[in-house]
C-alpha cells in the first residue's frame, strides 16, 4: 500500500512538473486565430507547425493570426550558445582549480578567503546586479560578449564550494603515489585528479549551462543590441512587438519551445553523468 501511494505521489509530481511544458507545446501548435476559443481543451483543435515556421522566418509573420512581430532566431541562438558555452567551460575549469587549491594547498589566508566565498553564497544575485552593470559600463563593455560573460566567467561561490568539498574527499593515496613518481602539483591536478572527477565536473557544467541558458535579466540589461542579444531576452522583446490588445502568444510559445530544445538535449545526453556523480561522490541518501 505504501509503495503504491509513493508511486502515485511520484507520478502526480511528475505530471504537475511537466504540465506547463506540455501546455507551452500545446499553445505553440494552436493557430493564433483559434487560441481564444480553444483555451479549455487539452489538445489543439487544428494542430499546426506554422507558428514554428513564423519564428524561424520560414512562414509569413502574420500567417494564421500572427502579430507581425519578427525574431532572428538563428542569430539569437548563436549568441546564446556562445554565451552559455564560454561561461560553462571557463567556470568549470577555473572553479576546479580554485576548489582543488582550497582543498589541498596551504597558503596564507586560505581559510579566511574561503570563508568569504562561503559568505558570498548568502548574497542574493540581485544585490550584485547594479555594481556589475556599473563596472561593465565603466570598462566600455556594454553591448559586447565580453561584458556579457565578465561577471560569471571565472567562478561562482557555489561552484568553488561544491568542488572543494568533493576534493576534500579525494583519496590522498592517489596523489601521494603520483608525488613519489615525481609528478608536480600541477601535473597531479591535470593528469590525475581531473580525469578521476569527471562526474562532479559534468554535474557542475550541466547545472551551469542550464542556469546560464535561462538567464534573462543580466543579458537584457547589458546586451540590448541586435548582434549580442541572447534568446531569452529576444523572446521578451518579441512579445513587446505585438499589439497590447492581441499579444502573439502562439509565436512566443513556439519560440520558447525551440529555446528549450538545446537544454533538453543536454539533460538527455548528460543526465546520466549527474546520477553517476552523485553515486561516486557518496552523496546518496
Amino acid at each position: 500500500m505504501r509503495r503504491a501511494l509513493a508511486w502515485a505521489c511520484l507520478i502526480a509530481a511528475v505530471v504537475i512538473s511537466l504540465f506547463p511544458l506540455y501546455w507551452m507545446v500545446r499553445t505553440a501548435m494552436t493557430p493564433g486565430r483559434e487560441l481564444a476559443g480553444d483555451n479549455a481543451s487539452l489538445l489543439p483543435a487544428n494542430p499546426t507547425l506554422l507558428n514554428f515556421g513564423r519564428v524561424l522566418g520560414i512562414e509569413d509573420s502574420r500567417a494564421h493570426g500572427g502579430s507581425g512581430a519578427s525574431l532572428d532566431f538563428f542569430l539569437y541562438l548563436r549568441n546564446s550558445i556562445v554565451y552559455t558555452g564560454l561561461i560553462t567551460v571557463c567556470q568549470t575549469v577555473f572553479c576546479a582549480m580554485a576548489g582543488y587549491a582550497f582543498a589541498r594547498l596551504r597558503f596564507f589566508g586560505r581559510d579566511v578567503l574561503f570563508g568569504l566565498f562561503v559568505a558570498a553564497l548568502m548574497v542574493p544575485p540581485i544585490f550584485t546586479l547594479l555594481p556589475n552593470f556599473v563596472l561593465v559600463k565603466e570598462l566600455g563593455l556594454l553591448d559586447t560578449m565580453a561584458g556579457l560573460v565578465a561577471p560569471s566567467l571565472l567562478m561562482t561561490p557555489f561552484a568553488v564550494f561544491f568542488l572543494r568539498q568533493f576534493f576534500l574527499g579525494f583519496p590522498h593515496e592517489v596523489e601521494q603515489a603520483a608525488l613519489i613518481d615525481g609528478a608536480s602539483k600541477w601535473t597531479i591536478f591535470w593528469r590525475v585528479v581531473l580525469p578521476m572527477t569527471k562526474g562532479p565536473l559534468f554535474t557542475l557544467a550541466l547545472t551551469t549551462a542550464v542556469w546560464t541558458w535561462n538567464d534573462y535579466l543580466w543579458p537584457l540589461l547589458v546586451a540590448p543590441g541586435e548582434e549580442t542579444r541572447v534568446l531569452t531576452a529576444a523572446l521578451g522583446i518579441f512579445l513587446k512587438q505585438s499589439p497590447n490588445t492581441h499579444p502573439d502568444w502562439t509565436g512566443l510559445m513556439a519560440g520558447s519551445v525551440l529555446s528549450v530544445i538545446p537544454v533538453l538535449l543536454l539533460v538527455i545526453f548528460f543526465g546520466r553523468r549527474l546520477v553517476d556523480s552523485i553515486q561516486f561522490s557518496g552523496m546518496k541518501g
